[in-house]
């Protein structure tokens, strides 16, 4: 039985190729046009595992994914970094001097400004997916009309990129997280890797407290991004990522954490893939 595996858009998307690289050929795809469908998906059984884009290096972090995590106590069991290429395309026999709107995902038309600025008649509307954007496009046969997407969009949509590689910063990657209902219990060896979130009070040094411990049991932070608690005026989570080169020393930093920061909790323990 295939390994049923929910990503935010459809076939020929990025979420797509980092499922495809993770797991293989052989997954049952799980098509979801929201992150928080997708995390409905898993809590409901209808997926096993679910890909989900948290960070990019160019456009910064998709804040609101952090929050679905831990609100949902799904457990990152892995990471896949994707190399972003965004490709602009049509229907075939259109060319970039017929478009007259230009529809992708957020992100991507965030990833693309500077593209834009040459084509200051091209109005850019924001849409739910890269993909199902080109999927439409051939579908409806829109005139006038161009997607951002990946490459194997244009060729699943049989669209024609009439301009590749349009994203400002050609060196443009994307950080996905592989999450679970229930944790993938590594060896302990394997584990190199684990993201973190808890709350600080809003007074001088207390997050200052926390970094320290971290640093003297000899983790690395790699990321941190703060949201604040709604229910708790002036009190702040704090999602962290932190690399080390033995579990032990991750061992003796959650055991403090867990004395000294408030709502402690260990989102996943993973491998590393960034190096």
């Amino acid at each position: 039985m295939s390994l049923k595996v929910a990503i935010q858009g459809i076939k020929g998307s990025n979420h797509h190729q980092v499922a495809k690289e993770y797991f293989g050929e052989e997954i049952d795809l799980v098509e979801c046009m929201s992150f928080d469908f997708l995390v409905d998906q898993l809590l409901g059984k209808s997926a096993d595992v679910g890909v989900m884009a948290i960070e990019n290096s160019i456009a910064g972090s998709i804040i609101p994914n952090y929050a679905l995590v831990y609100h949902n106590n799904l457990h990152i069991i892995g990471e896949h970094y994707l190399n972003i290429n965004h490709n602009l395309m049509m229907l075939k026999g259109q060319k970039i001097e017929d478009i007259e709107e230009v529809r992708s995902h957020p992100m991507a038309l965030l990833q693309c400004k500077e593209f834009f600025r040459d084509y200051p008649n091209i109005k850019q509307v924001e849409d739910v997916d890269t993909a199902e954007t080109a999927k439409r496009i051939q579908e409806q046969q829109l005139k006038h009309v161009a997607a951002i997407a990946p490459q194997v969009a244009s060729e699943l949509y049989g669209l024609n990129i009439v301009a590749p590689s349009i994203q400002t910063i050609k060196n443009n990657a994307t950080r996905f997280i592989i999450v679970k209902t229930k944790n993938k219990v590594l060896p302990k060896e394997e584990i190199n890797k684990a993201s973190l979130r808890f709350l600080t009070d809003h007074k001088r040094g207390s997050l200052a407290t926390v970094l320290n411990v971290m640093s003297d049991c000899r983790l690395n932070l790699t990321k941190i991004q703060s949201l604040p608690v709604i229910e708790k005026p002036w009190k702040y989570s704090f999602f962290v990522d932190v690399t080390f080169e033995e579990y032990d020393y991750f061992e003796k930093a959650k055991s403090l954490l867990n004395i000294m920061a408030e709502d402690f909790k260990v989102l996943g323990e993973y491998k590393n893939t960034r190096v």
